[in-house]
């Protein structure tokens, strides 16, 4: 059983979807592993990670508006610290997960047809963010 790990730094240019897949099936193409387990965690508390749709960017819009909706800007909450999109990133963050895993089979991702990694930024200033990928496997 082999372990590898390494810090993917993502920069954003705001609020949305951003695909990283690419980035993701690069570092474990070097990795030597065939069979495994490649588990991702993003170090944030106002952004998050999604396999979602990669082909149609209708799916992806559609996606981002549902969560504008149901976590809208507001001056009704009380964390406003970073400006008022601040509380309902919290919200979008909590709602969907910062943990993606990801089985590895015959040395590549078993991601289906049409699905993509993605970092959900839910600021809408440009961030950096850190997402930690960890291979374990043959």
């Amino acid at each position: 059983m082999r372990q590898s790990h390494t810090i993917l730094t993502i920069q954003t240019p705001g609020a949305g979807l951003h695909d990283f897949t690419a980035r993701v099936v690069d570092w474990c193409a070097g990795q030597d592993v065939t069979d495994g387990l490649l588990t991702l965690f993003c170090r944030h508390t106002s952004a998050s990670l999604l396999i979602q749709e990669n082909a149609a960017p209708a799916a992806r819009r559609d996606v981002e508006r549902y969560f504008a909706r149901i976590a809208p800007e507001s001056r009704d909450y009380e964390h406003d610290d970073e400006g008022a999109d601040d509380m309902p990133a919290h919200l979008r963050t909590a709602l969907t997960s910062v943990q993606l895993s990801v089985p590895i089979i015959g040395g590549s991702l078993a991601l289906g047809t049409w699905q993509g990694i993605y970092l959900f930024e839910h600021r809408r200033r440009p961030h950096r963010r850190e997402i930690v990928l960890h291979l374990i496997g043959e």
